[in-house]
């Protein structure tokens, strides 16, 4: 189910928030039970030391304990004060605080003189502890005697403190949780606002209120609108393209179909002029069309080799011009690419060849070159040159340098056009051979 693309964002932050809460909340919970007790053993084990202080053993090997006033903690004088010891020897019990209050003592565990041993344990009262024992052995005249003593304390306090600690973890990583979902709510919101600013700008493209996107984005969408901007200028120029090849053809259609309409009064030569008119004709029809379908600029096109289409269109022109004897260098590197359809250079290499073909004396030369700014392509010929006070007319459709030269005035009219869509520059200056050279630049 396809799902938006706000709502996958924000279901994989409330999955990594509730991640985190858990996997904070196990860690720490580890923890502080962990070093709760290491505190308990390490405070159970100094009160224990404390008793083995206090405790002596008489010439006869006799333990003698402290009265219970005199016992170092308080509480293992107090009944049922929840901190309790004992000492035992072997299995025999040999003393107990009166904290115990006459409840039945634990089985003794076997503990070496000098090492402590650590349990915890739940008694016949339903009660959890934790025993704490260290071995101890005692030297009198009546020779050497080992003792086990313990301290046991009950758990019950220390569960309270893990139970609320829990809950003032829990509470806190909830306040956390809340905040970080709601913080990454609004990064979320504030990080998706040009996309909707995008579907905002494509509807207001859609009901025809604008016609490209004009607002700035983030560098990471800019690509993307840059390659929407251009499809919309694309499409724009492509429509341009028909209407001007419809009104070419139209314009161009005029004289055949006079020729056409002329003949019909002298019918030996009818025949004749309507097959060389329909050939006409049609060879008009092919090129508008061929001019109207024109590809122009898009973000992904195939490369065309340029020195194979310079060279088509050489020997094509030179059978044209075979009376000039035009001597006509192609000087361009095989490796040279131009990223665009292969129509659209014949159609603008054909007409500035055609008109360099046409206006020089008897030399032309193309050259080309890519460098960082993009690809070059340069026509020179030795003819007499254009007057720069010409250069913008000439571009003009139906305009011409020459109104005494024959032609429909659009050749360079059509290589601006076809310049136009792919974005790139067209320029006119002084040819190395002493006449005019045309250059075209595009981008990338």
């Amino acid at each position: 189910m396809s799902r938006s693309l706000q709502f996958r964002l924000g279901l994989a932050t409330f999955l990594v928030v509730l991640l985190f809460v858990f996997g904070s909340a196990a860690v720490l919970d580890s923890a502080f039970r962990t070093s709760g007790r290491l505190a308990l053993r390490e405070r159970m084990m100094g009160e224990l030391y404390l008793l083995l202080a206090a405790a002596t053993v008489d010439p006869s090997g006799k333990l003698e304990m402290p009265n219970p006033a005199d016992l170092p903690e308080p509480r293992l004088a107090i009944g049922d004060s929840g901190l309790y010891a004992f000492v035992a020897s072997g299995d025999r019990i040999l003393w107990r605080s009166p904290s115990w209050l006459g409840r039945p003592l634990p089985q003794p565990m076997a503990v070496a003189a000098g090492s402590r041993e650590w349990r915890e344990l739940k008694l016949e009262d339903g009660r959890d502890y934790a025993m704490m024992g260290y071995g101890l052995e005692k030297t009198s005249a009546a020779g050497s005697r080992s003792f086990s003593f313990f301290l046991l304390t009950e758990l019950a306090p220390f569960h309270r403190e893990i139970a609320s600690y829990r809950s003032r973890l829990w509470l806190g990583l909830g306040v956390v949780a809340i905040l970080l979902v709601a913080s990454q709510a609004a990064a979320l919101r504030w990080s998706l606002r040009p996309l909707r600013r995008i579907a905002g700008e494509l509807a207001a493209i859609e009901s025809g209120r604008r016609q490209r996107i004009e607002q700035h984005y983030p560098a990471e969408i800019r690509p993307l609108t840059r390659s929407i901007n251009v499809l919309l200028a694309g499409e724009r120029a492509r429509r341009e393209r028909y209407r001007n090849a419809m009104a070419d053809l139209a314009h161009s259609l005029k004289t055949p179909l006079a020729v056409l309409q002329g003949a019909i009064d002298r019918r030996e030569a009818l025949a004749a002029t309507v097959a060389e008119q329909t050939g006409r004709m049609a060879a008009i029809v092919d090129r508008q069309l061929q001019r109207a379908t024109m590809a122009g600029h898009t973000t992904v096109v195939s490369s065309t080799p340029v020195q194979p289409v310079v060279e088509r269109v050489l020997m094509s022109l030179q059978k044209v011009y075979r009376d000039k004897a035009i001597a006509a260098a192609n000087e361009l590197d095989p490796a040279l690419l131009f990223r665009g359809d292969e129509a659209d250079l014949l159609e603008l290499l054909g007409n500035l060849i055609d008109n360099a073909c046409k206006w020089c004396r008897s030399q032309i030369r193309v050259q080309g070159w890519r460098d960082r700014q993009g690809l070059t392509l340069v026509i020179h010929d030795d003819g007499p040159g254009i007057d720069p006070a010409s250069f913008g007319r000439i571009l003009q459709r139906g305009a011409r340098a020459d109104e005494s030269a024959p032609g429909h005035g659009i050749g360079l009219a059509v290589v601006a056009e076809v310049v136009e869509a792919y974005r790139g520059e067209i320029s006119i200056g002084t040819s190395l051979l002493g006449g005019a050279a045309i250059a075209v630049h595009f981008g990338g």
